[in-house]
C-alpha cells in the first residue's frame, strides 16, 4: 500500500541570490505513507547493467539535445518545504518508520553529454517506532543535513557521485536489535544460489568490466557525526562522534591501464582515499572507549603498479567487557539470527583473483594504545609509538616480494592500572606490569619464487631483522589475559571436527632456500610471581644467522638474576656486567645447527658463571613451574591440550623406537633419518653453589668440550677444579668422559669373570691425567659436605618425588687415573717457622765463615802493620760485618720463597696409573639379588629377619690395578714413625674435619669399631711388591734410619675379624752406615694370619643391628646410664692372635734366617725406645679451641695378645761388628712357638688426670724346638777391614740339643690347677725341658765369648760414661753427712740394737771372746796330743741354704729347668784331649715365697734350687793330634742315662767296664749315628755317677701389693731368746749353697794336667789386658791420693767426656760419608777418586775407633777411681760416727760329704795313691760393713799309697780315729777387713788341726811329684836345695 499527499505545488520565479534558477518548482508539504505488511508480496526491482550491442546501434541517447538540456537545467530548480514519510509495519505490526525532511532543493545541470543532479536536504529527521500495550518505544532516531550530487553520462551511466552529510545525529535503541526489522532486511538481501554460482562464472571484482558499474568518481564526506547506542532497560548508551569522514574514489578511463593486473584482465588507473579525523567513542560515564585522531588510507593504481598506504595517528581504545558485553550480546544475537536460516554449505574457500601486477603497500601507525578488560580477566593494554610497514610484490622473471616492518616502542601492559595511558618508560628501566616492551623493531625481507615448472631453481627467502630494547614479562596475569584473547580468536575444535580432518598424505618435498639475519639488543626477560618475586634474564646481544644449510645463534652478555622482593615499581635494565648478584652469567654463546649432517654445535665463550643456592633454586623452581603452567594454559587456549599419558599396559620408552614404527616410517623406501649429533664447547665456566648461608661449593672448568653422536657421548676438559668455601679442594687435569653403547675394554675385563651373565653392556669411561685433592689446614670440610648432602637429598625429594625406579641394567664404569694425589695442607705459620729456623742455622754457619775470613784478614793486617793498626778501625770492621750479616739475613729471608716454593703439604698420598672397572650384571641387579650377594659375601654377619630397607644399593663386580702407592708426611719421605705423632695428630684432626659426627647422642665410635661398622665382606688382593718403612729416630725428617718391611709376591686376604698375608717377608735395617741394608729377618713363604676377636656385649658382626636415632626420639634408659646406640656393637676389648706359619711347601730352598749385629741390637733398643715413647698432646686445649677428650689408643684396647710361630728350620746369625770377627750362629730344625699375654690398665694416683699405665703380663708360653745347634764364629781377617761375611769364617761348636720345650703358665692358671694337683710339686710357671744337651767350652769359644762380652761391656761402659748420670752424686756434702750422723744417733737410741750374725755352724757366737776361750781350751788340754772340735752331727742338714729352701711358705713355683742326658766338653789351651761332664738328669727350680717380716722390714724371698743327678766326668787318656780335625767327641746316650740293668751281650759292653770309675766308654763324633758305625776313640770315666745340690736364696723389697696387704704386722714375741736364729739374729741374708755327697775320682797325670789347664785357662782365665788395666787404675788412684785438690779432676773428666763425644760424632760422620761413597760406587764402580776417598775414609775411621777406645778406657778408669776416692772419703767420715749395728749381707757355702780320689799311672788303670776326704765345708760371710769371714772345716782326711811293694800303705791320716760326726780334723777361720788402697787386710786368721800321722817314702814322693808336676826334675832341685841349706 502506497499513499502520497502533497499540500500544494507552485512555481516561483524571483531574481535573487536565494534562488539558484530563474524558475523553481515548489512543493509545500509532501506526505508519503506506506504499509509494508500489505505490500509484502511486491518484489523490489534492481537495476540491471545496460547491454551494449556489438555494432553500437542499440545505444540510446538522451531525448533532449545538449543545448536544450543546458537551457532547462539553468532555468528550473525543485524545492520542497517538508517531506514526511511514514512506513508502517517495518518490523512488526506495531512498528513505524517516520522520516521528515525540510527545505529540500533539487538542481539539475546538463550540457548535453551528461546530466548533473544536486539535492540538498537542510534537515532530515528519522525515527523507527514500535508501539505496544504498555508504552511506545523508539527503536532508532536519525537527524542530519544531507547533500547529494549525481552525474549521469549521456549513456545513462552514473559517472560521478558525491554525498555530503553534516551534523549527523543518530541514536539506536535496544529495541532495534531485538526487532524483526533487521531480520527482514537481511532475509530480503539477495542470496546467490549454489547451483547458479557453480554454473555461471561471475566476473572478477577488480576486472575492468566490473569497475564499469561503479561511477568514475565517488566522494562521501561526513562532518560532525554523532551516533548513540542506547539501552534503556539498563540505562546504558554509547556515543560515537566523528569530526570528519571523507571517502574519495576516482578512476581514469582515458589513461593507459595497468596491464596484466590479473592473468585475464587489466586494471584502469584509479585512486581511493579514506580520511577520518577526531573520532571518539564514549560510554554512559563519559569515559573514552575509542579516541581516533587521524586515519588516512589510500589506494593508487597507475600504469606501472598498484600501491596502497595507511596512515594512522593517535588511536586510543579502552575496551571494558563489562560495559561492552551487553552490546556484544545484542550484536551476537543479531548475528545468530542472521546465520540461523542459512544452511551449512561446508567450508569452501572463496576464490580470489591472482594478481600478477606489481603491488606496493605501506602503512604507518603512530601513537596507538589499546586497553582491554574482559570480564574477570585483569585488564591489559597494548600500545606503540609508531609502526611502519612496506610491502612490494614484483614479478619480473620471478615472483619477488619485499617487506619492511619498523616498530617503535611497542608496549603491552597488564594489570589494574594498565588502561591508564602513561608516558614512555624511562630508558634502561622495566616497569612491572609491562608484559612486552619493544623499543625498536626493524624487519626487512624478500621472497623469490621462480616462474615455470622447472625444479632447477628453488624458492628463496631472505630476512633481516634488528630488535632493540626487548622486554618480556611472564606472569599469571599475562597468561590469563593472553589465554583469554587466544580463546576468543582461536576457538577449540570439537572432537568430531578433529576426527573428520583427513590424514595429510606425504606430498612432494618443498625446497626452500632461506637466509635469516636477526640481531636483538638489550633483551630482558622477566617472570613475575606474587610469592617469590621475579626472575630476570638479560641478553645484551642476540644474533641469529640462518640458512637452509646451517643456522647460528649467538648471544653476548647473558645474565640470569633473581629479584627476590619487589619494592619498587621499576626495575633497572642495565648491561649484563653491571647486574648485581646474578645467578648465571655468560659472556658469549654460539649455537650452530647444520641441517645437512644434522649436527648441533654449542660454543660458550669466556666467563660462564653460575651462582646457586637453595632459596634461589626454589625461586627458579617456582618460576619454572609457573612458566610451564603458563605454557600449558596457552596450549589449552589454542586447543592443543595435554597429550594423553601412555597406558600402563603398553609402556613405551622415549629412548627406544619400536621396529614396527621404523618399518612404517621407511615404508616409502626413503632412507632413514640421521641421528642428531651434538657438540658443546665451553671456554671457561664456574659454578658456585651455596649449600648454606656461609658455605658454598664452586666448580671451575676450562676449555670443556662435549659431543654426542650415534648414541655415544664424549667429553673432554683439560682442567677442572672444585672448591669448597673458597678453597680449591679437588683439581682434575685432562678429564675425558665417554658413554658408549659398548666398551671393548670392559668386555675384555668381563671375560676374566666367568660368573657374569651379561656379556655386553653400555658403559661410562672416565679418564684423568691427574687428580689432586687438597684440604687446607683446619678447614671444616664436613660442615660444607654435610650441608651439600642435605641439599642433595632435598633436591632428590623435590624433583624425583613419585618417579618410578628404573629397572634397566645400569651402565658399567671404567676409571683411569694416571696420577692421583691426596694432600692435607700444613699450618703456614709452622712451615714458615721451620723454614726460618733452617735459614737461621745456615746463616749462622755462613756468618761464622765470614768471621773466620775477617779474622784471617785482620791477622794479616796486624802481621803487616803491627801495633800501628788502630783498634778502633778493627772494631769498625767487626761492627760492619755484623751489620752486613743482618742485612744478608734479611735479604735471604725475603727471597726465601722466590726460587723454591714453600712446602704446603702435611700428608701426601699418591697413586700412579690407577685403573678401576665396575661392571653391572643381571645376576646381581635388583634388590633381591643384591641382598643375596650381600649375604654371600658377608656370611658372618647375622641378617635381620625382617629384611633390609635400602635407600641406596650399588652392587658391581670391580677390578682395579695401581702401579705405585706412596704416602709422604710433611716431607718425611717414608711411611710410618711415632716421631710423626704431632703430624699424625694434625692429620687426625684433618680427618675429623672430613666427616660430620652423627646427631645421635651416643659417644662416637673409635676408628676400629667404625671400620667394622662400615666395611664388611671378603677382600683378596695380590701385590707384587709392598714396602713399609718405620722410623727409628725422633727426627721426623730422617731419611736413613728406618726399619724396612719388604713383601714380595704378597697375597692379601681380608674378611671380618681376620687378616691373612702370604708371601716373602724381608725386614731390613736402613742406616746411613755400613750396616745399611741389613736384612736381619728373612721369612720365605710366610703365611701370617691375624685373628681379631672383638669383645662386645652382643654379636661383634651384627652391624645391621646398629640403628642411629635422633635426639628427639630416644628410648628410655635406666637412671644413671647414658643412651648408646652402639652398645651391643661397641667393643670393650680386643683379643689379637698372630700366627706366622713357614711350613708351607714351596719350590724356593731358602730357609728363614735372622742376621743381627751388636749395632743392630743397639739400633733396636733405640727403635723400641722411640716407638714406646709417650708423646705430648698436640694442638689441644683452650688455646686451640680443642677441648675434646683424648682418643683411646688401639694399644690400650688390647686385652689379650697371642702369637704363634711355626717354622721347618731357622738360622740366626749374630756378629759383634760389621767386620764379622766374632759371632754366634744358631740353627734349629722344626720349631713351634706360642705365647699369650694380657694387658691391664692401671690408673695413676692423684687428682691430676694422667695416662693409664699399661701393664702386660705373659699368661702362657709354649715353645718346641728340635735339633738346635749353636756355633761361635770367628774370622782371621783384620777387625777394621771393610768386608762382608767371609767364606773362611771358622765355626766352633758351642752347644746343641735334640729338643727344647718351654712352657709358661700364668699365676691365675696356677692357682686354678693347684687344687687339682694337691701335693704335686711339679707345676711351675716357667718350665724348660732340654733333651740331649751337648755343650763345648774351649779356648776358642772362650776367646770368642770374651770378645763378644768385652765388646758389649765396652759399649755399655761408653754409654754409661757419656750419659748425664755419670757424674751425678759424686759430691759429698759435709753438712748432709752431719745430718745423717745426728739421725743415726737418734735412731740408735730409739730402735733396739740388732743381734750380730752368728757363725755359720749354728753354735753360739763367740766372736767377742773367741781368742780367750780358745786359749783357755788349749791350756786345759795340754796333756792331750789330739785336738778335736766338737761339732753337731749332720752338718749338711744345718746349712743355711738348705734351711731357707725347705720352708713351706712357697706361694709360686716360678721356674723349672730340666735337662735330660746333658753333657759338656771342656778343652784346655796347653794340653790335648778333653774333659766331658755329663748328667743324666738336672733340675733348676725357682720359687717365690710369701713376704715376711724380718726384724722391722718386710721382704720378698726368692729361692733357687739346682739338682744334678747321675753326674759323670770323662776324660781322654792320651793326646790325639787328629782329634780336633775329625770333629767333637760326644758320649752316647746310653752312657749318660741313669744306671740300668744291661745285658753284656756285645763286646763293646764288655770293654766299657760297667759304671765304675776308671772305666772306658766309647764316643761318637756324629750324634745321629751310633759309635759302632764310626772309628772313634774311648774316654775314661774319671768321676763316677754322683749327685750335686745347689741352693741360692735372695731377698728384695719389691713386693706384690696384693700380697703385701695380706701380711699381718709382726708381733712382739714373749721370749726373744727363743727366736729363730736365721730370722731374728741374721735376718734376710742372700745365701748360696753347693753340696756334693759322694765323689769317686780317678785321674792319671795327663788327665790331671788337663784338668788344671781347664781350670786355669778356661774357668779361672784372666785376660792379659786385665793386668794392664789394673795397673792404670792403680796409677790414677795414686794420683788422686797425692793430689791436693781431687775435685779438680771433675773438669778433666768433663773435658774427656766431650772429647769422647766428638770421637763418636766423627765416627758417625765418617760412616755416613762412607755410606754415601758406597752408594755412589754402586753406580760407578770404576771411579778411582771414589775408591781412593773410600780407602782414606776407612783408615781415618780405624784411627778414630782406636782413639775412641783409648780415651774411653781412660775415661772409665778416671770416673771409677774418682768415685772410689769419693767413697773412701765418705767412709772415713763415717768412721767418725757412732758405731751402728752390723748385719750379714751375703753368705756362700760349699759342702762335700765324702770324696775319694784315686791317682793312677798314664794308662789310667794302675794306681799311685788314693785320697779320701769327709765332711768338707767352706763358707764365706759378707757383712754390711764390707768385712768378710771365711771358714774351712774338714771332718776326716786320709791318703793311701797304692804303689806296689810300698813300705807304708797309709801316707797321711789323723792319729786318732773319728769318734763322732762332731769332730773335725781341720778348721780354718779368717776375718778380713775392707781393703785400704787396694791392699787387703786380715783382721783375724785361725787354724785348728788335729795330730796327723805322715808316712812318706822317696819313691812315693817322686811318683807324686811326677804326677802333679810332669816334666820337672826333682833330683836336681833336691841337690840344689841341699847345697843351699846343708842342714835340715
Amino acid at each position: 500500500m502506497f499513499l502520497q499527499e502533497i499540500d500544494n505545488v507552485w512555481i516561483s520565479s524571483k531574481l535573487s541570490r536565494e534562488l539558484p534558477r530563474y524558475f523553481e518548482l515548489c512543493f509545500g508539504e509532501v506526505r508519503i505513507r506506506t504499509d509494508l505488511q500489505k505490500s509484502h508480496g511486491l518484489q523490489p526491482s534492481f537495476p540491471e547493467a545496460p547491454k551494449e550491442a556489438d555494432d553500437g546501434k542499440n545505444k540510446t541517447d538522451l531525448a533532449l539535445k545538449p543545448s536544450l538540456l543546458r537551457f532547462l537545467s539553468q532555468l528550473f530548480s525543485i524545492h520542497m518545504d517538508s517531506i514526511n514519510i511514514m512506513v508502517l509495519h517495518v518490523a512488526t505490526s506495531e512498528s513505524l518508520w517516520h522520516i521528515q525532511a525540510s527545505k529540500t532543493r533539487l538542481l539539475l545541470n546538463g550540457d548535453g553529454k551528461s546530466l548533473k543532479c544536486e539535492m540538498n536536504l537542510t534537515k532530515v529527521n528519522s525515527k523507527v517506532l514500535r508501539s505496544s500495550q504498555l508504552d511506545d518505544t523508539c527503536l532508532a532516531e536519525l537527524a542530519l543535513a544531507l547533500s547529494i550530487s549525481l552525474e549521469i553520462s549521456s549513456r545513462r551511466r552514473l559517472v560521478d557521485v558525491r554525498l555530503g552529510v553534516r551534523t549527523l545525529q543518530a541514536e539506536l535503541h535496544e529495541g532495534l536489535f531485538c526487532s524483526p526489522l533487521l531480520h527482514r532486511v537481511t532475509a530480503r538481501s539477495p542470496q546467490p544460489s549454489p547451483d547458479s554460482a557453480e554454473s555461471l562464472k561471475s566476473p572478477s571484482l577488480l576486472s575492468r568490466d566490473t569497475l564499469q558499474l561503479i561511477p568514475r568518481r565517488v566522494e562521501v564526506k561526513l562532518e560532525s557525526t554523532s551516533v548513540v547506542l542506547s539501552m534503556n532497560s539498563q540505562k546504558r548508551h554509547l556515543t560515537w562522534s566523528l569530526k570528519l569522514l571523507q571517502f574519495l574514489y576516482q578512476r581514469e578511463e582515458e589513461q593507459i591501464p595497468l596491464r596484466n593486473f590479473t592473468p585475464t584482465s587489466d586494471l584502469d588507473q584509479m585512486s581511493v582515499d579514506l580520511h577520518l579525523e577526531d573520532g571518539l567513542l564514549l560510554s554512559q560515564s563519559r569515559q573514552r572507549i575509542v579516541c581516533l585522531n587521524s586515519l588516512k588510507t589510500s589506494v593508487q593504481v597507475t600504469a606501472i603498479d598498484l600501491s596502497a598506504a595507511v596512515l594512522l595517528n593517535t588511536c586510543i581504545i579502552h575496551y571494558r567487557h563489562q560495559e561492552f558485553s551487553h552490546w556484544l550480546g545484542l550484536l551476537a544475537q543479531e548475528h545468530r539470527h542472521h546465520l540461523a536460516p542459512v544452511p551449512s554449505q561446508g567450508h569452501k574457500g572463496r576464490s580470489y583473483p591472482q594478481i600478477i601486477a606489481p603491488i606496493i603497500l605501506s602503512a604507518s601507525l603512530s601513537n596507538v594504545n589499546v586497553s582491554v578488560q574482559l570480564g574477570d580477566t585483569p585488564p591489559f593494554a597494548l600500545g606503540f609509538n609508531s609502526i611502519s610497514a612496506d610491502y612490494q610484490h614484483l614479478r619480473p622473471q620471478s615472483v619477488h616480494q619485499r617487506a619492511v616492518l619498523v616498530v617503535d616502542h611497542l608496549c603491552w601492559r597488564v594489570g589494574n592500572d594498565s588502561h591508564i595511558q602513561r608516558a614512555p618508560h624511562p630508558p634502561n628501566m622495566h616497569v612491572w606490569g609491562e608484559a612486552l616492551i619493544l623499543d625498536s623493531f626493524n624487519l626487512q625481507g624478500s621472497y623469490n619464487q621462480p616462474l615455470g615448472m622447472s625444479s632447477a631453481q628453488s624458492d628463496t627467502l631472505f630476512l633481516d631483522c634488528t630488535i632493540r630494547g626487548l622486554q618480556v614479562e611472564s606472569s599469571d596475569t599475562c597468561t590469563e589475559c593472553l589465554a583469554r584473547v587466544l580463546s576468543l580468536f582461536c576457538p577449540q575444535p570439537s572432537g568430531a571436527e578433529l576426527a573428520e580432518q583427513p590424514f595429510s598424505a606425504q606430498s612432494e618435498p618443498w625446497i626452500l632456500l632461506w637466509k635469516v639475519d636477526l640481531k636483538v639488543e638489550d633483551v630482558n626477560l622477566f617472570t613475575l610471581s606474587a610469592v617469590v618475586g621475579a626472575l630476570e634474564l638479560r641478553l645484551d646481544t642476540l644474533t641469529v644467522l640462518g640458512s637452509a644449510e646451517s643456522c647460528t645463534v649467538s648471544a653476548q652478555g647473558m645474565v640470569l638474576a633473581l629479584v627476590k622482593s619487589i619494592t619498587e615499581k621499576m626495575q633497572p635494565c642495565c648491561k649484563a656486567p653491571a647486574i648485581p648478584n646474578p645467578v648465571a652469567n655468560l659472556s658469549t654463546l654460539s649455537i650452530t645447527y647444520h641441517s645437512s649432517i644434522r649436527s648441533l654445535e654449542v660454543q660458550c665463550g669466556e666467563g660462564l658463571a653460575v651462582l646457586w643456592s637453595p632459596p634461589d633454586h626454589m625461586h627458579l623452581y617456582h618460576h619454572t613451574l609457573a612458566t610451564l603452567h603458563c605454557l600449558e594454559a596457552l596450549r589449552c587456549a589454542l586447543g592443543h591440550g595435554t597429550p594423553p599419558s601412555l597406558s600402563p599396559e603398553s609402556p613405551a620408552s622415549p629412548m627406544v623406537t619400536p621396529p614396527e614404527t621404523l618399518e612404517l616410517l621407511q615404508a616409502d623406501g626413503a632412507p632413514p633419518k640421521r641421528l642428531l649429533s651434538l657438540s658443546l664447547e665451553l671456554s671457561s665456566a664456574k659454578v658456585t653453589a651455596f649449600v648454606s648461608e656461609a658455605n658454598y661449593i664452586s666448580l671451575a672448568a676450562e676449555r670443556t668440550s662435549v659431543s654426542w653422536h650415534g648414541g655415544a657421548l664424549h667429553g673432554y676438559c683439560p682442567e677442572l677444579a672444585a672448591g669448597f668455601d673458597g678453597h680449591s679442594i679437588f683439581s682434575f687435569k685432562e678429564v675425558e668422559v665417554k658413554l658408549l653403547p659398548e666398551l671393548e675394554e670392559v668386555i675384555l675385563h668381563r671375560c676374566a669373570f666367568p660368573t657374569l651373565h651379561t656379556l655386553r653392556n653400555r658403559g661410562w669411561a672416565f679418564s684423568f691425567a691427574s687428580v689432586t685433592i687438597e684440604f687446607p689446614y683446619q678447614y671444616d670440610f664436613s660442615r660444607t659436605l654435610d650441608a651439600a648432602v642435605g641439599v642433595q637429598k632435598w633436591l632428590k625429594g623435590l624433583h624425583r618425588r613419585g618417579r618410578p625406579a628404573s629397572t634397566a641394567l645400569p651402565p658399567d664404569l671404567l676409571l683411569k687415573v694416571t696420577h692421583f694425589s691426596w694432600v692435607f695442607l700444613d699450618d703456614v705459620f709452622e712451615v714458615k717457622l721451620r723454614d726460618n729456623y733452617e735459614l737461621m742455622k745456615d746463616e749462622s754457619k755462613e756468618s761464622a765463615k765470614r768471621l773466620q775470613l775477617l779474622d784471617a784478614k785482620v791477622a794479616a793486617l796486624r802481621k803487616q802493620h803491627g801495633e800501628l793498626l788502630p783498634a778502633r778501625k778493627i772494631e769498625e770492621l767487626y761492627a760492619s760485618l755484623e751489620k752486613k750479616n743482618i742485612e744478608i739475613y734479611i735479604q735471604r729471608s725475603r727471597r726465601l720463597y722466590a726460587n723454591t716454593p714453600m712446602r704446603r703439604a702435611l700428608l701426601t698420598w699418591t697413586l700412579a696409573h690407577l685403573e678401576l672397572v665396575a661392571m653391572a650384571d643381571e645376576s646381581f641387579h635388583g634388590t633381591e639379588r643384591v641382598v643375596e650377594q650381600m649375604r654371600d659375601i658377608d656370611n658372618v654377619s647375622p641378617f635381620p629377619s625382617e629384611g633390609l630397607e635400602m635407600v641406596t644399593q650399588w652392587c658391581r663386580m670391580m677390578k682395579g690395578s695401581v702401579s705405585s702407592f706412596f704416602a709422604e708426611i710433611s716431607q718425611y719421605t717414608i711411611v710410618w714413625g711415632p716421631c710423626w705423632d704431632p703430624a699424625w695428630t694434625l692429620i687426625g684432626q684433618c680427618v675429623d674435619l672430613l666427616t660430620k659426627p652423627s646427631e645421635d647422642p651416643s659417644a662416637p665410635l673409635p676408628w676400629w669399631d667404625k671400620s667394622r661398622l662400615l666395611f664388611h665382606g671378603d677382600w683378596h688382593m695380590d701385590i707384587e711388591q709392598a714396602n713399609l718403612h718405620q722410623l727409628a729416630t725422633e727426627d721426623p725428617y730422617n731419611t736413613t734410619e728406618n726399619m724396612h718391611w719388604e713383601w714380595s709376591h704378597l697375597s692379601f686376604h681380608w674378611k671380618p675379624g681376620q687378616f691373612v698375608f702370604k708371601g716373602n717377608l724381608d725386614i731390613n735395617v736402613r742406616t746411613a752406615s755400613k750396616y745399611d741394608d741389613c736384612c736381619f729377618l728373612h721369612l720365605p713363604d710366610l703365611c701370617m694370619t691375624l685373628d681379631l676377636q672383638w669383645l662386645c656385649h652382643g654379636n661383634p658382626h651384627d652391624h645391621h643391628g646398629v640403628v642411629l636415632r635422633s635426639p628427639e626420639f630416644l628410648p628410655e634408659v635406666p637412671v644413671g646410664q647414658q643412651y648408646d646406640s652402639y652398645r651391643a656393637f661397641r667393643s670393650e676389648n680386643l683379643n689379637l692372635s698372630i700366627r706366622m706359619d713357614l711350613t708351607r711347601l714351596s719350590e724356593e730352598h731358602s730357609q728363614p734366617r735372622i742376621l743381627l749385629y751388636s749395632s743392630t741390637l743397639r739400633w733396636m733398643q733405640n727403635f723400641w725406645a722411640t716407638w714406646t715413647s709417650v708423646t705430648r698432646p698436640i694442638c689441644r686445649g683452650k688455646l686451640f679451641n680443642n677441648m675434646k677428650p683424648s682418643k683411646k689408643k688401639l694399644g690400650q684396647h688390647y686385652k689379650q695378645l697371642s702369637y704363634t710361630a711355626l717354622f721347618p728350620q731357622l738360622q740366626v746369625h749374630y756378629w759383634a761388628s760389621f767386620a764379622q770377627q766374632r759371632g754366634i750362629q744358631v740353627e734349629c730344625c722344626q720349631g713351634h712357638i706360642f705365647t699369650r699375654g694380657t694387658q691391664r690398665l692401671i690408673p695413676q694416683a692423684g687428682t691430676v688426670m694422667r695416662r693409664l699405665i699399661s701393664e702386660w703380663s705373659i699368661t702362657q708360653m709354649v715353645s718346641d724346638l728340635s735339633q738346635v745347634t749353636v756355633h761361635l764364629m770367628a774370622s782371621t781377617c783384620d777387625e777394621n777391614a771393610d768386608h762382608r761375611l767371609d767364606t773362611l769364617v771358622k765355626k766352633t761348636h758351642l752347644l746343641s740339643l735334640s729338643s727344647l720345650t718351654y712352657q709358661r703358665h700364668s699365676n691365675r692358671t696356677a692357682e686354678e690347677e693347684l687344687p687339682l694337683r694337691d701335693g704335686d710339686d711339679g707345676f711351675h710357671t716357667h718350665q724348660l725341658h732340654l733333651v740331649d744337651l751337648r755343650a763345648s767350652w774351649t779356648t776358642t769359644n772362650r776367646d770368642i765369648a770374651f770378645g763378644l762380652y768385652d765388646g758389649y761391656k765396652k759399649a755399655a761402659v761408653l754409654k754409661r760414661n757419656l750419659s748425664t748420670e755419670a757424674l751425678k752424686g759424686l759430691k759429698i756434702d759435709t753438712q748432709l753427712q752431719a745430718k745423717k750422723l745426728k739421725r743415726g744417733t737418734l735412731s740408735a737410741h730409739s730402735v733396739p740394737a740388732k743381734v750380730t750374725a752368728p757363725i755359720t755352724s749354728g753354735r753360739p757366737e763367740r766372736a767377742s771372746s773367741g781368742g780367750a776361750y780358745m786359749l783357755q781350751k788349749l791350756i786345759e788340754e795340754t796333756d792331750k796330743f789330739v785336738v778335736f772340735t766338737e761339732e753337731e752331727s749332720g752338718a749338711s742338714e744345718q746349712l743355711c741354704g738348705i734351711a731357707a729352701c725347705q720352708t713351706d711358705d712357697i706361694y709360686n713355683r716360678n721356674c723349672l729347668i730340666e735337662l735330660v742326658n746333658c753333657q759338656m766338653v771342656l778343652r784346655g789351651a796347653e794340653t790335648e784331649g778333653c774333659v766331658i761332664v755329663s748328667a743324666a738328669k738336672a733340675q733348676l727350680l725357682q720359687c717365690q715365697h710369701h713376704p715376711a717380716w724380718y726384724g722391722d722390714t718386710l721382704k720378698q724371698k726368692t729361692s733357687w734350687t739346682c739338682l744334678l743327678d747321675g753326674m759323670q766326668y770323662f776324660a781322654t787318656t792320651e793326646s790325639s793330634p787328629t782329634e780336633r780335625e775329625h770333629g767333637q767327641l760326644w758320649l752316647e746316650v746310653k752312657n749318660i742315662e741313669e744306671h740300668r740293668q744291661r745285658s753284656l751281650d756285645s763286646v763293646q759292653e764288655l770293654m766299657e767296664s760297667g759304671q765304675a770309675v776308671g772305666g772306658m766308654v766309647s764316643t761318637t763324633t756324629d750324634w745321629n749315628q751310633p759309635s759302632e758305625a764310626q772309628q772313634t776313640q774311648q774316654v775314661q770315666r774319671i768321676i763316677s755317677r754322683c749327685s750335686c745340690r745347689m741352693y741360692y736364696i735372695s731377698y728384695s723389697h719389691d713386693i706384690d701389693p696384693e700380697l703385701a696387704t695380706q701380711i699381718k704386722p709382726p708381733e712382739t714375741p714373749a721370749n726373744q731368746e727363743k727366736e729363730d736364729l736365721l730370722k731374728k739374729q741374721e735376718g734376710a741374708v742372700d745365701t748360696f749353697t753347693l753340696i756334693h755327697h759322694d765323689l769317686e775320682i780317678s785321674t792319671n797325670p795327663a788327665q790331671y794336667a788337663m784338668i788344671l789347664d781347664i781350670v786355669n785357662n778356661l774357668l779361672l782365665h784372666v785376660e792379659p789386658k786385665r793386668k794392664e788395666h789394673s795397673e792404670k787404675k792403680q796409677r790414677v788412684r795414686f794420683q788422686l791420693e797425692i793430689s791436693s785438690n781431687p775435685e779438680e779432676q771433675r773438669s778433666s773428666i768433663l773435658h774427656l767426656q766431650e772429647a769422647v763425644r766428638q770421637h763418636v760424632a766423627q765416627i758417625r760422620q765418617l760412616e755416613k760419608q762412607m755410606y754415601s761413597n758406597v752408594k755412589s760406587l754402586q753406580d760407578d764402580s770404576k771411579n778411582e777418586s771414589l775408591l781412593d776417598l773410600n780407602h782414606k775414609l776407612q783408615q781415618q775411621l780405624s784411627q778414630e775407633k782406636a782413639d775412641l777406645q783409648l780415651e774411653s778406657e781412660e775415661l772409665n778408669i778416671l770416673i771409677r777411681c774418682f768415685k772410689d776416692f769419693q767413697l773412701q772419703r765418705a767412709n772415713k767420715m763415717e768412721l767418725r760416727k757412732q758405731p751402728e749395728d752390723v748385719s750379714v749381707a751375703r753368705r756362700t757355702e760349699f759342702y762335700f760329704a765324702q770324696a775319694r780320689w784315686r791317682l793312677t799311672e798314664e794308662d789310667g788303670q794302675l794306681g799311685i795313691a788314693e785320697l779320701e776326704l769327709q765332711r768338707f765345708l767352706y763358707s764365706k760371710v759378707n757383712k754390711s760393713d764390707d768385712t768378710a769371714e771365711h771358714l774351712l772345716e774338714l771332718g776326716w782326711v786320709t791318703m793311701n799309697n797304692l804303689l806296689p811293694n810300698a813300705v807304708y800303705k797309709v801316707v797321711l791320716r789323723p792319729q786318732s780315729s773319728c769318734q763322732s760326726g762332731r769332730q773335725l780334723a781341720l778348721r780354718i777361720f779368717s776375718k778380713v777387713r775392707p781393703p785400704v788402697g787396694g791392699i787387703s787386710i786380715k783382721e783375724h786368721f785361725e787354724v785348728n788341726v788335729v795330730p796327723l800321722t805322715i808316712q812318706l817314702t822317696h819313691q812315693f814322693f817322686h811318683r807324686m811329684m811326677g804326677f802333679f808336676f810332669p816334666g820337672r826334675n826333682v833330683e836336681e832341685e833336691e841337690v840344689g836345695d841341699e847345697e843351699a841349706s846343708p842342714s835340715w
